[in-house]
């Protein structure tokens, strides 16, 4: 499995972190794709094809933790990208609530 589980929707409350600049300030580090939980079901494949996916977006992904949970809430194209090159991790701005 690459996910600890898959989600639908944000369980946690809101945080305020609307834009890249917001998360900006949060340094990435490594996260284990087996201990995240998505906040989306769905996934468009030509975002994940797509060889600029990152252009007008973070580098890297958005993940919450909350209640000793990891939850990715934005880059789900980028986990399942580093899932099919066989990579167990993925760089991630972490916000801790």
């Amino acid at each position: 499995m690459i996910f600890k589980a898959v989600g639908e929707g944000r369980p946690y409350p809101d945080h305020g972190l609307d834009t890249p600049k917001h998360w900006s300030h949060l340094a990435p580090r490594l996260v284990r794709l087996d201990q995240l939980i998505t906040t989306k079901r769905v996934l468009d494949l030509d975002t994940l094809l797509s060889e600029d996916s990152t252009f007008y977006g973070d580098l890297f992904a958005h993940v919450v933790q909350w209640n000793d949970e990891l939850y990715l809430e934005d880059g789900l194209h980028r986990a399942l990208r580093a899932a099919l090159h066989q990579r167990a991790t993925l760089h991630a701005r972490v916000h801790m609530m």
